[in-house]
């Protein structure tokens, strides 16, 4: 049998209480749906697993659910991304199973997967489908109560629409990334702030003037590009997509395959969801003291099993900063040890941004209840009138206000008659 919780120390949950009510503060869309939940429980007797990044703004989502009559149970969807205070304040003031703990070895970090699994769930969260995967793999016994599932992530959502082409998805999972909600926002502007953030906060280097290399040219990438960009970086993208590549260009960076920009970056980060974006024959180009970090969900956007063998020597120089030295004398640093490094060396996106992706979360949750004897086992987008109404809330809650159509308006936009 598994705990009944695992976190580091329930000593923080009271610091943790803070930071999820401060957190609270910048989720107005969340707090509105939470209010309507309490009154109208739409998912009264469900059981939902999550397996997310443990941090007060996912606990602000589970307290959402949980207003909703849902019974919920959380693990760690990345062994670097749990915020401990935020596991210890769930568990202790909301009564909510949590199995995550910061740096846990990657024994645990399934562990705790299962034990979520052990909860019998109606429902799945996950970001980057390892809860999905463990279920369809080792875990089919469960299968038989789920009703459907969200996925958070563009990794997460890549290995789902996988699944479900070999005709391996055994319930329906709405794809939360895709929401225009999600990664307009959430992925461009959360990633771009809370990676930049991790950067700095692991290094403390000066941007500006530096070469910044990106992975890349997604949603998140574009986020990353411009905010480097706005530090006085010298940004360099690299692209496999020539449409995205062309975008690029035309948005004024500078483009060209990773070996090249390999021999010129001061920094490079990755975010495409892809494993070996940067690979051996990249690490053998770049300068001394080139820094090495990834903003995709999965730490295998880096071979750092390659970097190691090439190395001489490895040493931990600062709290999220590894070096390696390689043969020659060149030093390479890697951040975070190649994980998401907006959560292993900082806090994540903002609040704000999360306000929209897990307002998401919760209305396709319950979406998925309402209509569970309607859905296919395939990835359904989120439905456009819950994005809508999520951005109609985010306007509202920011005071914004914004033009409706006339009727005249709405005829001639669905009529044919009408010419010059």
């Amino acid at each position: 049998m598994h705990p009944e919780y695992d976190v580091k120390d329930m000593a923080l949950a009271e610091s943790g209480l803070a930071r999820i009510e401060w957190a609270e503060r910048e989720m107005p869309v969340l707090r509105l749906i939470r209010q309507r939940f309490a009154e109208e429980r739409p998912l009264e007797g469900i059981r939902v697993a999550a397996c997310l990044h443990v941090t007060t703004e996912t606990a602000n989502l589970m307290r959402t659910l949980q207003e909703g009559g849902a019974d919920v149970v959380i693990c760690a969807s990345n062994p670097l991304s749990t915020q401990d205070d935020a596991a210890a304040a769930m568990v202790s003031y909301f009564e909510i199973p949590v199995f995550a703990i910061k740096g846990e070895d990657n024994d645990t970090y399934y562990e705790h997967i299962a034990a979520t699994l052990d909860h019998q769930p109606h429902l799945t969260m996950d970001d980057g489908a390892d809860l999905v995967s463990m279920l369809h793999r080792s875990r089919r016994e469960v299968l038989e109560g789920v009703i459907g599932g969200t996925e958070e992530t563009t990794t997460g959502v890549i290995r789902l629409r996988a699944m479900q082409e070999a005709g391996k998805l055994e319930y329906p999972i709405i794809a939360v990334n895709d929401a225009d909600t999600k990664h307009f926002f959430d992925n461009r502007y959360g990633t771009g702030q809370s990676t930049i953030d991790g950067v700095i906060r692991a290094t403390n280097v000066l941007l500006a003037g530096k070469v910044f290399v990106v992975g890349g040219y997604g949603w998140c990438s574009r986020g990353i590009a411009s905010r480097a960009s706005g530090m006085g970086a010298n940004v360099i993208v690299t692209e496999v997509d020539p449409l995205r590549a062309l975008e690029a260009v035309m948005d004024g960076f500078r483009v060209m395959p990773m070996a090249e920009a390999a021999e010129i970056g001061d920094l490079f980060v990755t975010s495409t969801g892809d494993i070996n974006v940067i690979d051996r024959h990249h690490f053998e180009r770049m300068k001394d003291g080139a820094i090495v970090a990834n903003s995709g969900h999965f730490n295998v956007e880096l071979n750092l099993k390659a970097l190691g063998e090439m190395a001489t020597e490895v040493r931990r120089i600062r709290q999220f900063i590894d070096e390696y030295t390689l043969p020659d004398g060149r030093r390479i640093y890697v951040l975070g040890e190649g994980r998401l490094v907006n959560l292993a060396a900082a806090e994540g996106h903002p609040s704000a941004v999360m306000d929209m992706s897990f307002a998401n979360q919760a209305l396709s949750a319950e979406y998925m209840v309402e209509n569970r004897d309607k859905l296919q086992n395939a990835v359904y987008r989120v439905p456009e009138a819950i994005d809508a109404d999520v951005a109609r809330l985010k306007l509202h809650a920011m005071g914004v206000e914004i033009d409706t159509l006339t009727e005249e308006q709405e005829r001639y936009l669905h009529s044919w008659e009408h010419g010059t």
